[in-house]
This record gives C-alpha cells, sequence and structure tokens, in this order.
C-alpha cells in the first residue's frame, strides 16, 4: 500500500509539474499583463468606486441575480481566505525563502486585473441551466460569449472544476495542524487512526451542511470568516511588534531574495533558480487568490446587478485582500521569528511553529481557531463550486450526486501526504485556468467596451 501512495504521490507532482509549464505560466502572466495594458490600467483608478459598491451604496433589489455584491466577494473570499494564505505562503517559505513573497505580490497585481475582467464576464454572460436558473462562471461565458463551437472548452473546464473544487489540500493541512497543536503534545495521536477520525468528523459535519442544505451554518461560517480574519491580523501584529526589530532587514529581502533566489531549494525552471522561484510564486500566489483559475466568477456570476463592470470592481479586490495584505502577514510571521530556518516543519506546521515561538501559550490555540473556521467555510463553499460543474456537465437534477463524491475525498484530504493534495489540486487549477484565460482574452474587447461606457458614464453624472 505504501509503495503503491508513493508511485501515485510521484505521478501527481510529475503531472503538475507539466501543467505548470512554459505555456501556463505565459498564459496566467502574460495574459493579466495583456488585461492590464488593455485596459490601460483603468480599474485600478477606481478602487475607491469599487469599496463604494461593495457597501451596498449601489444596491437595486430588482436586478437579476441571487446575491448582493457583498455576499459574492464574501462568498468568493471565503473560499480563497484559508489555506492557501496560511499553508500556502509557509510551503512557499519553505521551498523559495523570503524572495516567493515578492512573486506572490507579482501574482496578485496582475491577478487584479484578471479577476477585474472574469467577473465582468460572468455577469455580462450568464446562462440558464437545464433548470431554467441564471448561472454564471467560466462554462456559461465560454458558451455565451464565444458560442456554442466553443463547448468543448467549457466541458473541459467543468470536468476539471470537479476535481479542483475538492477539498483536500484544506483537510489535510486542517488535520495536520489539530495533530501537531493537540493531538501530538497531549500524547493522543495514534497515526492513521487519528487521522482517519478527524477526516470522519469533518466529513460528517459537512454533509449536514451541504445536504441538508443547512444555509444558516454556512451563513453562520461565513459571518466568521472576518472575525477570524481579524483575530488573525492582530495576532500577527503582535508577532511583528514582539520581532519589530528586524522587520526592515526581512521586508527588504523579500525584494532582494526575489532576484538572487539564495534560498530557494526547488526545480529551476527556464533553466536557473530565479526562473524556478518565480514559478512558485505564482502558483502559490494563484492558489491563494485564484485569479485567473475561474473558481471565484462561479460566485461572482450569481451576484444582484445588471452592470457586469460593477462586479468586475468588487470582485478585483479579491487578490488585494488575500495575497497582499493576508499572505504578507503571514510571510512576515514565519520570517522574522526564523523558524523558516530553524523548523523542519513544512505547510501549517511551519506557521504554528512562528505563532508558538512569538506568542507562547496561547498563540498556537488561536491559529488553530482561524485555521478551523477558514477551513470549514471553505468546505462549504467549494461544494458550490463542484455543483455548478456537474449541473453544466449532466443537468442541475444530477448536481447533488457531486456531494457525495465531495465528501468521500475529505477522507482522502485527512490520511494522505501534504504533497499528494498539494499536486493534485495544483494540477487541476491548471487545467481550469486553461479555457478560463483563453476565453477571458478572446472576450476582453468586450470588457474594456463596457468598462469605457461605465466609467464614461459616472464622470457624467
Amino acid at each position: 500500500m505504501e509503495k503503491t501512495l508513493k508511485i501515485l504521490d510521484a505521478l501527481i507532482a510529475q503531472m503538475s509539474s507539466y501543467a505548470w509549464g512554459l505555456p501556463l505560466l505565459i498564459l496566467l502572466i502574460g495574459g493579466g499583463l495583456y488585461l492590464i495594458f488593455r485596459i490601460q490600467f483603468l480599474p485600478f483608478r477606481y478602487l475607491g468606486h469599487a469599496v463604494a459598491v461593495l457597501r451596498g451604496k449601489y444596491d437595486n433589489e430588482n436586478d437579476a441575480g441571487e446575491i448582493t455584491h457583498f455576499q459574492a466577494l464574501t462568498t468568493a473570499l471565503s473560499a480563497t481566505v484559508g489555506m492557501g494564505n496560511i499553508a500556502g505562503v509557509a510551503v512557499a517559505i519553505a521551498i523559495g525563502g523570503p524572495g516567493a513573497v515578492f512573486w506572490m505580490w507579482v501574482s496578485a497585481v496582475i491577478g487584479m486585473s484578471t479577476k477585474f475582467f472574469t467577473a465582468s464576464l460572468a455577469v455580462m454572460f450568464r446562462g440558464k441551466d437545464s433548470q431554467g436558473t441564471i448561472q454564471g462562471g467560466p462554462m456559461y461565458f465560454i458558451t455565451e460569449g464565444l458560442g456554442k463551437n466553443w463547448k468543448p472548452l467549457a466541458v473541459f473546464f467543468s470536468i476539471s472544476g470537479l476535481i479542483g473544487a475538492l477539498p483536500v489540500f484544506n483537510v489535510n493541512q486542517l488535520t495536520q495542524a489539530i495533530n501537531d497543536i493537540l493531538l501530538k503534545p497531549a500524547g493522543l495521536y495514534t497515526g492513521l487512526n487519528s487521522n482517519l477520525t478527524i477526516g470522519i468528523i469533518l466529513a460528517s459535519v459537512t454533509a449536514v451542511v451541504i445536504l441538508g442544505g443547512l444555509s444558516r451554518i454556512s451563513k453562520t461560517a461565513s459571518k466568521l470568516v472576518p472575525s477570524m480574519v481579524l483575530l488573525y491580523f492582530v495576532m500577527v501584529l503582535i508577532i511583528l511588534g514582539v520581532h519589530i526589530d528586524v522587520v526592515p532587514k526581512y521586508l527588504g529581502m523579500i525584494f532582494t531574495d526575489a532576484f538572487s533566489a539564495s534560498f530557494f531549494e526547488g526545480d529551476t525552471f527556464l533553466g536557473g533558480i530565479v526562473g524556478g522561484l518565480i514559478l512558485l510564486g505564482i502558483r502559490r500566489g494563484a492558489f491563494s487568490n485564484e485569479a485567473g483559475i475561474g473558481t471565484a466568477p462561479m460566485a461572482h456570476g450569481a451576484a444582484k446587478t445588471n452592470e457586469p463592470i460593477r462586479e468586475g470592481l468588487v470582485a478585483m479586490l479579491g487578490p488585494a485582500i488575500d495575497t497582499l495584505i493576508i499572505c504578507t502577514l503571514t510571510a512576515l510571521a514565519i520570517l522574522v521569528t526564523g523558524v523558516w530556518q530553524s523548523s523542519d516543519a513544512n505547510g501549517v506546521s511551519l506557521t504554528a511553529s512562528a505563532f508558538t515561538e512569538a506568542i507562547p501559550g496561547y498563540g498556537k490555540y488561536a491559529l488553530l481557531l482561524c485555521i478551523a473556521v477558514f477551513s470549514i467555510s471553505s468546505l462549504f463553499s467549494y461544494s458550490y463550486y463542484g455543483t455548478k460543474c456537474m449541473s453544466f456537465l449532466f443537468g442541475a437534477k444530477h448536481k447533488s450526486y457531486y456531494n457525495y463524491f465531495y465528501i468521500a475525498s475529505i477522507l482522502m484530504g485527512a490520511t494522505t501526504s501534504l504533497s499528494m493534495m498539494i499536486n493534485l489540486i495544483d494540477t487541476f487549477f491548471a487545467f481550469m485556468a486553461i479555457p478560463t484565460m483563453l476565453a477571458t482574452i478572446l472576450l476582453a474587447p468586450k470588457v474594456v467596451k463596457e468598462a469605457k461606457i461605465y466609467f464614461n458614464k459616472m464622470k457624467n453624472n
């Protein structure tokens, strides 16, 4: 069994490195840069307006859609704020050192423009599922915007989305956190049995929510996410306060090491270690904010608005909150405490080491609380993405079958290795990004045209 798992692990790692090769990097970063220049940085000039839209200043009950701008952003954020920010950043620093953070920032700024385009398209080209309900997302803007001949691309996105939306990485890291912070110190850890027990508990909680349609629990989770972000924020500020003397040094290292890659221990890319570091930062950035992957447009496509550009502006705030703020906080906590060099831990355990070092006693427990809320809320929101892909492929009446597959995958996430889970999700994120970015680049002129009309109308009002 162990030998089979090792072969499978190596196979998935190989698949992930092929999927994240040069063509995808050109598509995500080159495509994102093309979009920024195509729209001449216009949306970046309206960040204040984006915040006003988010606060509900322009909400209209009579507009098409199901949820408000704020709910659309928090749904998308509850899926992205989580393990990508806490464990993903730790993975990036463990392999790449401080310089990886710089390339995560680059991916966030480019991701802001990508999110603007993809969310605008999700509202501009909404489609109907087999029950006649209005839906948004890459599979719909491909078929509605590019035409029925492009349907194979939409099908490819949806099949990839069935696996890409699985919660295996979140579950894997939550299990690791519970083991490291609670069970091992208490002498209760029993290896596979412990992992399986945690998996069964998480699968049961998720089953109650997503099968019972208990929206109350998911609403509670989405209310808890902002307060957990605040708690996390305060704790990292305490860590930075404790180590304030070295903060400037590490902020400087993020920039200098981005181009020297002196701590990089991963595979080279394009013949060099800096290339490898750039690829690592972009991958972890994409994992953290999901710009260009196509998950968030499924949430933004459900927003109650008849103005696609407004939803694009709201979506654009996602990578800023997610990667520029939360990921930077995690990165600094890991760097200033020195655990990235003194510890062999990886993923969430590395972040936990940083919290234990700076806030002995209760730091790691507060971190575990944040991790639990982030992970469990994303367990609920990711199932929404998977069922959307399922209903596009097999009809809306069959979408609930996906939930059983989804719940079963929780057990897999709890009992397998971090490398296997991260490579599996990375691979399918790459597969989802291909149709999302191709369609976005092809439909970009329509968004630019609509944006110019919208911004001119604003100036004249």
